[in-house]
C-alpha cells in the first residue's frame, strides 16, 4: 500500500475546511474495520485513508507547523499502514475500571504472542507486534500488530469461501470472531 507523502498533507487552515467531511468520511471507513475479539479486545484495522486522517488530526491538535516536525508525524504515522500482503491494526485492551488497569494489564502479558489470523484450516497468519510495548511485567493497552499473507492466504482471504477469524489464545484470555462478509470486503481491498 502506497505511503503518505509530505505533499499530501494539508496545513491547518485548509484543513479545518474539510476537517468534518474527512472526519464523517473515515468514521465510516473504519465502522467495519473494527473488531472486537472477546469483552475486553479491539481491533481498529488501519490503512492509508486512516493513516492519513490520524496525521492530519495529530498536526491539528498540537498545533504542529514546523516542516520538520510535519515529517516526523508522517513517517511515524506511515509505519501503521500496511505493506503489500499485509494487514495492520492498533489492538486496544479495553479496561475501564480504573483500579482493574494495571492487575489485567499484567495478567495479559504475553497477549502478543497468542493472536493469529485464520483463514478456514488451511492459514494461520501470527501477529506480529511492534516491539517495546511489552515486557515480561508490563504491558500497554495499545499494541500495533500485522499480519503478513502469503500470495496463497491473500487469495483464500480475498475468495471468501473459507471463514476468516480473529484469535486470541492467551491463558487468560480466549476468545475468537469471525469477520463479517463487511469487514472482510473492506480489509480484502488492502491486500
Amino acid at each position: 500500500m502506497r505511503k503518505v507523502t509530505l505533499d499530501e498533507i494539508m496545513g491547518l487552515a485548509r484543513y479545518e475546511k474539510i476537517r468534518d467531511e474527512f472526519r464523517r468520511r473515515i468514521i465510516e471507513l473504519k465502522t467495519p474495520r473494527r473488531v472486537a475479539v472477546g469483552d475486553r479486545v479491539t481491533f481498529v484495522f488501519k490503512n492509508r485513508e486512516t493513516a492519513l486522517f490520524q496525521m492530519q488530526e495529530m498536526l491539528r491538535a498540537e498545533h504542529i507547523t514546523d516542516i520538520d516536525k510535519v515529517r516526523f508525524e508522517v513517517a511515524v504515522y506511515n509505519d501503521l499502514i500496511p505493506d503489500d500482503r499485509e494487514l495492520s491494526a492498533t489492538m486496544l485492551i479495553e479496561i475501564t475500571e480504573q483500579a482493574e488497569i494495571r492487575p489485567a494489564l499484567v495478567r495479559l502479558i504475553g497477549i502478543d504472542r497468542a493472536v493469529s489470523l485464520h483463514i478456514g484450516s488451511q492459514f494461520t497468519l501470527p501477529g506480529v507486534f511492534e516491539g517495546g510495548r511489552s515486557t515480561e511485567d508490563n504491558l500497554s493497552a495499545v499494541q500495533y500488530v500485522r499480519f503478513p499473507f502469503s500470495a496463497e492466504a491473500c487469495t483464500a482471504f480475498r475468495d471468501g469461501t473459507d471463514e476468516a477469524r480473529l484469535v486470541i489464545a492467551h491463558p487468560h484470555y480466549h476468545a475468537q470472531t469471525v469477520f463479517s462478509s463487511e469487514t472482510r470486503c473492506s480489509l480484502a481491498s488492502d491486500l
